[in-house]
């Protein structure tokens, strides 16, 4: 282990934590589920985001 001034041990570990951090919220973001609004008619469905292939859209009883 290389010898390193107390702010690059600093900076490793505010970088370390970022990356873990910004990694997880990446992760949580591309695994969030779509809802789509239940107006009543089966074929004008009003979408709440953009539709993502591969996952099943729910729906809230409003």
């Amino acid at each position: 282990m290389p010898q390193l001034a107390p702010v690059n041990w600093l900076f490793l570990f505010i970088l370390f934590w970022f990356t873990i951090s910004l990694v997880s919220a990446l992760v949580w973001w591309s695994s969030k589920l779509e809802y789509k609004v239940d107006n009543g008619s089966d074929d004008n469905q009003t979408s709440l985001g953009p539709s993502m292939p591969g996952h099943a859209a729910s729906s809230w009883d409003w």
